[in-house]
This record gives structure tokens, C-alpha cells and sequence, in this order.
């Protein structure tokens, strides 16, 4: 997942501002799916589906770019799938 501490991490490195922006979307988005869980509210679940089904496109998209050869879209594939699947479960548990 995507961690304030990794982004500022890559903008310290590259000075990438869009890797800080996202991260703290990311985290944010994550904070508030778990909120919404942990007080039984809706949508806690389709949020978090949500986050993770981009954060798996967004690390596909990135290792299509860098033919995975880089460690950043590998992790963002496997936490966004693994994620993803755990979450589809969840609401196939609780929805359907």
C-alpha cells in the first residue's frame, strides 16, 4: 500500500510530488474505509474494494511502464490484487 512514509521517501529521492499526493490519497482513503468498518457504517467495504481495484490498476499501469523491473509496481500489483480479492469476498460475504 501506498504509506506517507514511502512517499516522502520518493520525494525526497526524485522530488516526485505526484508519488506524495497519491500515497496521501491512498492512506487517507484507506483511513476512512477502516472507520467505516470499525463502526459498522455503510459503504466501509466498497470504499476499501474501491481503493484496492486502483491501487491494483495503478501498479499494473506502472509495471507495463517499467516492464517490472522496479520493486514499487510489483508491490503496488501484489498489495492491490491481494487487497482486491480479500475485499470481493468481503462483499460477496456480507452483499450477495
Amino acid at each position: 500500500m501506498e504509506h506517507p512514509a514511502f512517499s516522502l521517501s520518493g520525494l525526497a529521492r526524485k522530488g516526485s510530488l505526484p508519488s506524495l499526493i497519491a500515497g496521501v490519497t491512498f492512506s487517507a482513503i484507506y483511513a476512512g474505509a477502516g472507520y467505516l468498518l470499525k463502526n459498522n457504517m455503510e459503504y466501509g467495504v466498497q470504499t476499501a474494494l474501491g481503493a484496492s481495484t486502483l491501487m491494483f490498476i495503478a501498479g499494473i499501469n506502472r509495471g507495463i511502464v517499467s516492464r517490472y523491473k522496479k520493486p514499487v509496481p510489483i508491490v503496488l500489483t501484489i498489495l492491490g490484487a491481494a487487497s482486491t480479492l480479500y475485499y470481493t469476498k468481503k462483499y460477496e460475504e456480507f452483499y450477495l
